[in-house]
């Protein structure tokens, strides 16, 4: 291929990422637009900065440097340090990275505001973990409780989840770190884990340059904003390593991996019923890791001995499903329009994962469509050529859009998904190799751009 007819492909290609990413914030802006304009008219959507769950409010605070000193440090150097450092050392630096970028955001509101009383609030988990003075019995009679308008109903969060999240705060009380700095400080850390586990499945399932190249984007993340402090970035971290785990004893022959790659996963679906809807993401591992089938048993050996803990103790996950539905419609759910959210919950992934993402699932839909061009009946997908990113790179990305899409679909995640679709965002940044090199400090910047730009803005709820 010439010179010049390769410059012009780039140009092209180039081109085409920009109007990917101003689709996305046409989205974004039509979605302020007419959800302004519903409130004008006397149909709210009820989220006060549509589409976004937040107040308009422009604030400093003391988490306002470390932010962008740690914003400018990613965007100056990330990319160099990722293309050249161990990868062991990478790891423990991106984590660290992670858990400053969070916690400096989350500081931006103050340690109360921002941190400490983010989770005590009388719809939060720790509200109820005071009452839970026998585990066995609260587990028993959880489902009984899911319904509103009762003298013992769940609060809000509490209700709209299975027993695990509530569990995860109660065990913390117990053994003496209650009440809500530390349980912010846990959904940080584990939060965090994602710029662990993203990463490290990826080079596990393709190449060693595809991962470095997600690094710095998965500990930029601009989801940080909301993982800082949720119970959703909590989320995000336990099945991301369980995805890590399953990975490495897919690829590994791991038993010990897989199962508890499985029993994280399996705890998953015990924390958030949502996240049965990690399943796209585990296909594309298993379909990927098919060299060490057997491993798979193990994991559904794991994800097995949680259900059967929990059936045991008493919780019936598929009742508790069932009355979360119909909890989910006593409450403001059902003053939401579907016609509204069906599309708006597209338009918050602009911020919520960032322009990024949609550079990154254009190049992915075409990798992908590249991909199964080329399949051979019988044979499956030819071996990656030598050089290329692999098929990690646009399946894991592919693979976490068709999860949005079906919890977009189902009209149960009607706004407020900045925060309940971390466990499938932050795998959009899995496919950050197909960015071009020389481009991926400008992305970087503008992820951390938005992310300051939205947490110095507004006043988000979480």
């Amino acid at each position: 291929m010439s010179t010049t007819l390769l410059a012009r492909l780039r140009r092209t290609t180039a081109r085409a990422d920009l109007i990917a990413v101003g689709v996305a914030v046409g989205l974004f802006a039509a979605a302020a637009g007419v959800g302004g304009l519903l409130h004008l008219l006397g149909r709210p959507v009820h989220a006060s900065a549509a589409p976004l769950f937040a107040q308009w409010r422009p604030h400093l605070g003391p988490g306002t440097p470390l932010a962008v000193a740690v914003a400018v440090l990613v965007c100056w150097r990330g990319s160099a340090l990722a293309g050249r450092l161990p990868w062991r050392r990478l790891l423990v630096l991106s984590y660290a990275t992670a858990v400053a970028w969070t916690l400096s955001l989350a500081l931006v509101d103050g340690w109360q505001r921002g941190i400490a009383g983010r989770l005590t609030t009388h719809h939060e988990y720790l509200h109820e973990v005071p009452g839970v003075t026998d585990i066995s019995a609260m587990l028993g009679a959880f489902t009984s409780r899911i319904l509103d308008f009762q003298p013992d109903s769940w609060t809000t969060h509490v209700s709209g989840h299975p027993p695990g999240a509530l569990l995860v705060f109660v065990w913390l009380d117990r053994v003496g770190l209650g009440g809500g700095g530390w349980a912010g400080v846990l959904c940080i850390l584990t939060a965090a884990l994602t710029a662990v586990a993203v990463p490290h499945t990826v080079r596990l399932l393709g190449t060693d340059d595809a991962a470095r190249a997600v690094l710095p984007f998965a500990a930029l993340f601009p989801g940080a904003v909301w993982s800082g402090v949720s119970a959703d970035g909590l989320f995000a971290g336990v099945t991301a390593t369980g995805v890590a785990l399953l990975a490495y004893g897919l690829t590994r022959g791991s038993a010990v991996g897989a199962l508890g790659g499985g029993a994280l996963l399996g705890f998953g679906c015990y924390l958030s019923y949502g996240l049965v809807l990690m399943v796209p993401i585990v296909l594309a591992v298993v379909m990927l890791g098919h060299r060490r089938r057997p491993a798979a048993w193990w994991a559904l050996g794991g994800a097995a001995l949680v259900v059967g803990a929990f059936t045991v103790a008493g919780f019936d996950w598929l009742t508790g499903y069932h009355l979360v539905i119909e909890r989910y419609y006593q409450g403001i759910a059902s003053r939401r329009a579907y016609g509204y959210w069906v599309w708006a919950n597209l338009a918050i992934l602009t911020v919520a994962a960032g322009p990024a993402a949609a550079v990154i699932l254009r190049r992915a839909a075409v990798a992908g469509w590249q991909a199964v061009s080329s399949l051979r009946p019988g044979r499956g997908l030819p071996r990656p050529q030598q050089g290329t990113v692999g098929y990690a790179a646009w399946l894991l990305p592919v693979a976490a859009a068709a999860a949005i899409v079906a919890a977009d679909l189902s009209g149960y995640s009607k706004a407020e998904v900045e925060r309940i679709w971390l466990p499938f965002t932050w795998w959009l940044m899995a496919g950050a190799a197909l960015i071009p090199a020389t481009g991926r400090r400008t992305w970087l910047a503008g992820q951390a751009a938005v992310a300051l730009a939205i947490n110095h803005l507004l006043l988000t709820t979480w």
